[in-house]
C-alpha cells in the first residue's frame, strides 16, 4: 500500500503549474517569509529584550522550532500537490488516518486571510510613508512633531482606507497572474531589489559613526536583561517570521519540482530570512544610537523613531524613501504568499479562473481589512475582548491560529505520515532526515505548546477570574 501511495504521488501534478527552478521557489518562500516581521518587528523586540542574548535564543529557536515546521509544510504541500485544504484531506486518507485533517488546512487558509486583512493596512502605511519621505515631510521635525504626524495620519480614516485599498490591489494583481507569470516574476524582481536596498542602507549605517555600537548591542549577550518572557517572544517570533502555520508555505510547496531538495531549500530560506532580520537590526540600531534615541521604543520604532532619525541627517529624505520602499517591498512579497492558499482553493474547489478567484478573495480580504483600518480612527472606541477589531484579528490569527496550525502540521508530518512517505520527500533516511524526525516528533511540538500555553494563559486567567 505504501509503495502505491508513493507511485501515485509521483504522478500527481499541481493544477497551477510549478516553479521554473529551485531558485524561483527559494525566492518565493523567502519573499513570503521576509516581511514586516523581519524589518519592523524583529529590531524592536531585540531592543526591548536586551540585544545579543535575545538574538542567540532566537537563532536557536529558528533552527529547532522554525525549520522543522517549514520542512514539514513543504513536504506535505509537495506530496499533496493541491491547496492546503485538499492536500490535508487527501494525505489524511492516503496515510490511513482521516479526511478531517482538512480542517488543519482550512485553519491555515483562514489564518492567511485574517493576517492579510490587517497586514494590508500596515502595508498601506509603508506606501504612505514613501510619499511622505519623497516630500521631505520629516526634515527637521522634533519627536513630538513626528509623533503628531503619525497620529494625524492614522486618524485620517479615508487616507488609511485608501492606502489599504491600493496595497490590496497590488497584491491581487500579482496573484491573479498565476504561478509563473505572477508570483515568480514578482519575487524574481522584488526579493533581489529588497536585498539591494538593504545593502544601500547598511552602507549608510556603517558610515553613521555608530555602527560599532549597533553591532555590540545586537551581538553582546546580556543574560541579565533576558527574561523568561523574552525567551517566549523569541519562540513566537521564530514561528511568525518564517510564515509557517498559515498555508503559504504548503501552497508554495505544492508547486515545487520533484528534484528539488526540501532540506536544502528550507535551509537556504531560513538562513536568508535570519540574515535579513539581522541586517535590519544592523541598519536600524546605528541610526537610533546616532540620534540618542531609545532602541527599546517598541512598535513605534519604524513609524516614529526612524523618521525622526532620518529627519536630522544629511540626505535623510533620500534614505528614508529607500527604507520605506524596502519596507513596502517586504510587505508586498509576504502579502502575495498569504493570499495564494485561498485563491488556489477557490480555483480547485469551484473551478474559477485565477483572475476570478483573486478578485473574489482580494475583495473579501479588503472588506475585512476595513475593520482594522477603521480601528485606528472612527472605530477606535469599539473595544471587546482583546481590544479593537485590529487587536482581536491580530490576536486570533497570530496567537492562536498560527501556533495551533504549526503544531498540528508538525504532528501530522511526524506522527501521521508514515516513515516511507516523509523519507521519500526528504531524500532518504540519513542523518539530516533522522534529525528532522526527532525534532518534528518531540522537540518542535513541545516548543510550540510552551508558546501557545503561555500566550493563552492571561486570557484563560481572565475567563476563570470572571
Amino acid at each position: 500500500m505504501l509503495s502505491n501511495h508513493a507511485s501515485n504521488e509521483g504522478k500527481r501534478t499541481s493544477l497551477h503549474g510549478t516553479w521554473s527552478s529551485r531558485m524561483a521557489f527559494i525566492l518565493a518562500v523567502t519573499g513570503s517569509a521576509v516581511g514586516l516581521g523581519n524589518i519592523w518587528k524583529f529590531p524592536y523586540i531585540v531592543g526591548e529584550n536586551g540585544g545579543g542574548a535575545f538574538v542567540l535564543v532566537y537563532l536557536i529557536c529558528v533552527v529547532a522550532i522554525g525549520m522543522p515546521v517549514m520542512m514539514s509544510e513543504i513536504l506535505i504541500g509537495r506530496r499533496g500537490r493541491r491547496n492546503p485544504i485538499a492536500t490535508m484531506s487527501l494525505l489524511g486518507k492516503e496515510e490511513g488516518s482521516s479526511r478531517h485533517w482538512q480542517w488543519v488546512g482550512a485553519m491555515g487558509v483562514l489564518a492567511g486571510i485574517l493576517i492579510l486583512s490587517y497586514y494590508s493596512v500596515i502595508g498601506g502605511w509603508t506606501l504612505a510613508y514613501v510619499i511622505k519621505s519623497i516630500g521631505g515631510v520629516f526634515t527637521g521635525l522634533d519627536a513630538a512633531a513626528v509623533a503628531a504626524d503619525h497620529s494625524a495620519f492614522k486618524s485620517n480614516w479615508l487616507m488609511v482606507a485608501a492606502c489599504h485599498t491600493i496595497f490590496m490591489g497590488m497584491t491581487t494583481f500579482v496573484v491573479a497572474r498565476g504561478v509563473e507569470r505572477g508570483l515568480e516574476q514578482a519575487v524574481r524582481f522584488l526579493v533581489p531589489a529588497l536585498v539591494l536596498l538593504m545593502l544601500v542602507l547598511l552602507a549608510f549605517a556603517i558610515n553613521s559613526g555608530y555602527f560599532a555600537e549597533g553591532v555590540r548591542f545586537m551581538f553582546t549577550p546580556s543574560w541579565d536583561k533576558l527574561s523568561w518572557g523574552g525567551v517566549l517572544i523569541a519562540l513566537g517570533q521564530a514561528l511568525f517570521t518564517l510564515s509557517i502555520g498559515m498555508g503559504a508555505i504548503m501552497a508554495y510547496g505544492a508547486y515545487l519540482p520533484e528534484e528539488t531538495s526540501i532540506t536544502g531549500a528550507s535551509a537556504v530560506v531560513v538562513i536568508a530570512d535570519t540574515v535579513i532580520a539581522i541586517l535590519a537590526g544592523l541598519i536600524i540600531f546605528p541610526l537610533v544610537f546616532a540620534n540618542g534615541l531609545d532602541p527599546a521604543s517598541g512598535p513605534g520604532l519604524v513609524f516614529e523613531t526612524l523618521p525622526l532619525a532620518f529627519g536630522h541627517m544629511a540626505g535623510g529624505s533620500f534614505f528614508s524613501t529607500v527604507f520605506f520602499i524596502l519596507l513596502a517591498f517586504a510587505a508586498w512579497t509576504s502579502a502575495i504568499g498569504l493570499m495564494e492558499p485561498a485563491v488556489a482553493w477557490l480555483v480547485e474547489q469551484f473551478h474559477r479562473t485565477r483572475s476570478q478567484a483573486a478578485l473574489s478573495v482580494g475583495g473579501a480580504i479588503w472588506v475585512l481589512g476595513l475593520g482594522s483600518a477603521l480601528s485606528f480612527n472612527v472605530l477606535e472606541d469599539v473595544q471587546f475582548m482583546a481590544g479593537t477589531i485590529y487587536d482581536n484579528v491580530n490576536y486570533l490569527s497570530s496567537n492562536i491560529l498560527l501556533p495551533v496550525g504549526a503544531l498540528l502540521i508538525t504532528v501530522f508530518a511526524g506522527w501521521v505520515m508514515c516513515r516511507n512517505s516523509t523519507a521519500e520527500e526528504l531524500g532518504g533516511a540519513g542523518v539530516t532526515y533522522k534529525a528532522w524526525r526527532i525534532l518534528a516528533r518531540f522537540i518542535t511540538p513541545i516548543g510550540i505548546l510552551i508558546v501557545l500555553i503561555n500566550t493563552l494563559r492571561p486570557a484563560i486567567g481572565r475567563l476563570l477570574g470572571s
